[in-house]
């Protein structure tokens, strides 16, 4: 196994694993869900996924040709004008993975050396790779974390639920009860 390969290969696994928990989230929720804020200052999941897709349209277009800051993003608009339907917005959410993956499969060991630019700083493929799923992963568990508040008791656990830890750890290792 050679270093890009593994690394893009295990960067590639965990991007689809939060859109994933992403994905898992929305199936739980109603469309007037998907804009609850708990507050006038506070950005609801549309919002987030919002601005989301538009990081991901902007970040991964052109990604080994242009900064990743792209002219015709308005990063502030993202935080106001989510797309209004459940549809509408689930589109945006897999427009933008979708300009991501293709980004990440055009990857190779020819050109893994690319300088990246994000916002005019020059960035290797895993730097900028790096910085994008930590900024995913953050949104999207504001997600899963918005999501649970909504729902309350009636979240359907993303993970291991509360307390089954053993009776995981048993099944991932093998043990019978």
């Amino acid at each position: 196994m050679d270093f890009p390969t593994t690394y893009l290969e295990s960067a590639k696994f965990e991007f689809h694993r939060y859109k994933r928990y992403g994905d898992k989230t929305f199936e739980q929720l109603s469309e007037e869900e998907l804009f609850w804020s708990a507050s006038e200052n506070d950005n609801s999941i549309a919002v987030i996924v919002n601005h989301l897709a538009g990081n991901m349209l902007s970040r991964w277009t052109n990604f080994l040709t242009e900064d990743g800051e792209k002219v015709w993003r308005d990063r502030d608009s993202e935080f106001e004008h989510p797309p209004q339907t459940k549809i509408e917005l689930l589109d945006l959410w897999e427009k933008g993975w979708q300009c991501l993956f293709n980004a990440l499969n055009s990857i190779t060991p020819e050109n893994f050396d690319t300088a990246i630019q994000i916002r005019n700083e020059k960035h290797s493929i895993p730097q900028a790779i790096n910085r994008q799923l930590a900024h995913y992963a953050s949104h999207v568990g504001q997600l899963l974390f918005i999501g649970k508040m909504i729902k309350k008791d009636d979240w359907v656990s993303l993970s291991i639920p509360k307390g089954q830890s053993k009776i995981f750890n048993k099944k991932m290792f093998g043990e019978n009860s």
